[in-house]
């Protein structure tokens, strides 16, 4: 076979031809790989979708986008048992995790009872703390939220006055956990207030002030004002 030139048309003839090949094989392997993908993920929805609203029998309906008061896209699922509505379950998303954002899908009832919770991301948090959410606040743990309503409950953390009892040492990724829910009840309730309790900030001493951002003091890490650079006196470990 006799040898190809070394002419930069033929190189170019070759960059090209292997251009096409490796284009063709990651389109192919793309095809088949997308369909498991999407089926996975659909099924994984599904999963969350009814364990936050478990009535035997209950189908949930196709996903409404809508905006939460923090800005991010929540999805509603109407859930319907017989025709009737049992239901919704909605994904939300919190802003504040102590790592980075927070996905939660929250099953509400027709009365706005929290039937159910599943954290569907909360990789950006400190495991063994923060990453605890997905058990701290289902029912019968210490931040058991579930059969509390948005409406008559205080569902923020007992140290900022409210109901709840924060994860031990992970008070952040708690106040994000809870905002998460406050963001999913405001979308679905069509009411924004509804998601401003769990997002304030309670200063630790008059004149401190404090928000989701931490910053480091020389006792550890604490959280801090953002607006003002003040650190509050309470130093927590997340």
């Amino acid at each position: 076979m006799a040898k190809l030139e070394n002419s930069l048309k033929n190189m170019v003839l070759s960059l090209t031809a292997i251009t096409l090949i490796v284009g063709a094989l990651l389109g192919y392997v793309a095809s088949v790989t997308d369909a498991p993908i999407a089926k996975a993920k659909a099924d994984k929805q599904a999963k969350a979708i009814s364990a936050v609203v478990p009535v035997e029998g209950a189908v949930p309906g196709e996903a409404v986008s809508a905006t939460a008061p923090n800005g991010t896209e929540a999805l509603i699922f109407p859930v319907t048992k017989d025709g009737q509505l049992v239901g919704n379950a909605v994904q939300a998303i919190t802003k504040n995790g102590f790592g980075g954002n927070v996905v939660v899908m929250v099953g509400f009832s027709t009365d706005g009872e929290i039937l159910g919770y599943s954290v569907l991301d909360c990789s950006n948090e400190t495991p063994g703390l923060g990453a605890k959410m997905p058990t701290w606040f289902q029912k019968g743990e210490k931040g058991d939220v579930i059969g509390k309503n948005p409406t008559t409950n205080n569902l923020t953390v007992s140290k900022d006055g409210g109901e709840v009892d924060a994860i031990t040492a992970a008070t952040i990724s708690s106040r994000a956990f809870l905002d998460a829910v406050a963001q999913a009840w405001a979308v679905v309730s069509g009411s924004a207030d509804a998601a401003t309790s769990a997002t304030q900030q309670v200063p630790a001493a008059e004149g401190d002030c404090c928000c989701t951002e931490a910053c480091q003091t020389p006792e550890g890490q604490a959280e801090c004002c953002k607006a003002e650079g003040k650190c509050c006196k309470e130093t927590v470990t997340e």
